[in-house]
């Protein structure tokens, strides 16, 4: 079951999205800062597969996205260690806990070094996966490739995304790298992922290594391409008892290659069970090459112009529009941007689950905007194309039908097809009532409506900032 995706809040006024799963002593994972989305990283099989097997040993396993990432507040005004540090803090004291392990990797070395380093009572274990305390980025060979890249953030997102995907996980995988990249696009905003980037050259936690007391293990695998030759031996002689676990691969990420020996290896450290590895199933509830499509349109937004006044309406209508996509973001849904949508919002979902708790989200938010909406959803084969300005949008009769079924609900109303009824049926949490067959505008068919009636279904909190 995907785990529930709550808050905190740090010192600062920063809200921290975070899970968890398990049940045993905790372990918090601070992977990669930039690239960090907790909710739709359980989307990947080879994701969910590591965070459960960690979770399998006997521990509670504590997932969060750092400031200006994934499902955490987007605008920030400090980036740096200390800030990051913030962020874990504010997760470790809302689940209440006093004392944790603590795993990091890529880019989260110097947080988690310094975090070890100054609060030693709280940090039991600490795991140091492919990162270092200084960044040292610069002087591995890979680094006129990786500043070029870095380059693409401000001009060409999807370009950077796309290679950045493929430089990671190696040209070979190219089912997993188109996925990777769609997801990277999602974890951040191209000037966020700058300007951390900019931060980040200048973090240093070297001189805090010998004051470590936890535990230690250092992680490496042996031909990860953006590392220094001589790093881990270096950052483990720094920190007084800690141990080195070197295994053949380039990946950095830690859902891919060897994952089992490593995965042991954690286990065997923190004292955990050592258990086999058992790939997760893809979570998606729909076959292959379909889409879950949710059509969401204003409830007479004429009546509602003549009544506010053009400025006024647009600029409400403005504001519901970035809360409606907050909320298809945290539901793991894809934004469709294309221009012909007008005062309406069109989004794809894996799961038909997922869209239908999306739904149920935006409609609880345009009522409290006072901005009420139709919403409709049908699943079937889409085709997905991109306009020259780089602006998704997706064609096919499957998303004439969701729009046709929005018109049909009333203010706030949620109806589905069909097809959605029965593809999620048993995992929703709600209850359908039948509307029965329905002739549509354009469509050759009657179709069969029927409308959500909200159960134990919880939708996803909005992103707040």
């Amino acid at each position: 079951m995907e785990p529930q995706v709550k808050y905190a809040k740090t010192s600062d006024g920063v809200n921290i999205a975070y899970w968890k799963i398990g049940e045993g002593a905790p372990l918090v994972c601070l992977t990669n800062i930039i690239w960090s989305h907790a909710q739709l990283e359980w989307q990947f099989p080879e994701m969910r597969t590591w965070y459960e097997a960690l979770a399998a040993g006997g521990r509670t396993v504590v997932r969060f996205d750092p400031r200006g990432s994934g499902l955490s507040q987007s605008a920030v005004e400090e980036y740096s260690v200390a800030s990051l540090q913030r962020d874990l803090e504010a997760v470790a004291d809302g689940l209440g806990l006093r004392r944790f392990a603590l795993l990091a990797s890529i880019n989260g070395g110097a947080v988690a070094v310094s975090y070890a380093a100054h609060h030693p009572d709280r940090v039991s274990h600490l795991i140091l996966w492919c990162t270092v305390a200084a960044n040292s980025y610069m002087h591995s060979p890979r680094w006129p490739a990786l500043r070029a890249l870095q380059s693409l953030m401000d001009t060409d997102w999807e370009t950077y995304t796309q290679t950045r995907a493929r430089t990671e996980l190696g040209w070979k995988h190219a089912e997993l790298a188109n996925r990777y990249a769609t997801f990277l696009k999602q974890c951040t905003k191209p000037q966020m992922a700058a300007m951390a980037y900019r931060e980040i050259e200048g973090f240093d936690a070297s001189h805090l290594l010998p004051k470590i007391v936890a535990p230690t293990l250092v992680v490496h695998r042996r031909h990860y391409p953006f590392a220094v030759e001589d790093d881990p031996m270096n950052l483990t002689a720094a920190i007084p008892g800690a141990r080195l676990a070197t295994f053949e691969g380039t990946a950095g990420m830690p859902f891919l290659g060897s994952t089992e020996t490593e995965l042991n290896a954690i286990r065997e450290f923190l004292g955990d069970r050592v258990l086999p590895l058992v790939p997760a199933r893809a979570p998606a509830d729909l076959p292959s090459g379909m889409a879950a499509i949710l059509f969401a349109d204003i409830v007479d937004s004429t009546a509602l112009i003549e009544r506010l006044g053009d400025a006024a309406f647009r600029e409400k209508a403005r504001k519901q529009n970035a809360e409606l996509r907050k909320v298809i973001r945290a539901s793991g849904g894809a934004l469709v941007e294309g221009p012909t949508l007008g005062d309406g919002l069109l989004a794809t979902f894996t799961s038909a689950r997922q869209a239908i708790e999306a739904a149920i989200a935006c409609g609880r938010s345009g009522d409290d905007a006072g901005l009420p909406l139709h919403l409709g959803l049908h699943a079937g084969d889409v085709i997905r194309e991109s306009d020259p300005d780089g602006r998704s949008n997706v064609y096919g009769g499957a998303v004439n039908i969701a729009s046709r079924i929005s018109g049909l609900s009333a203010s706030g109303e949620v109806l589905v097809s069909e097809t959605v009824r029965s593809l999620a049926r048993t995992s929703a949490g709600v209850t359908f009532e039948d509307r029965g067959e329905q002739a549509l505008k354009g469509v050759g068919e009657a179709v069969r409506v029927w409308a959500v009636a909200r159960g134990d279904a919880t939708p996803p909190r909005p992103v707040e900032g």
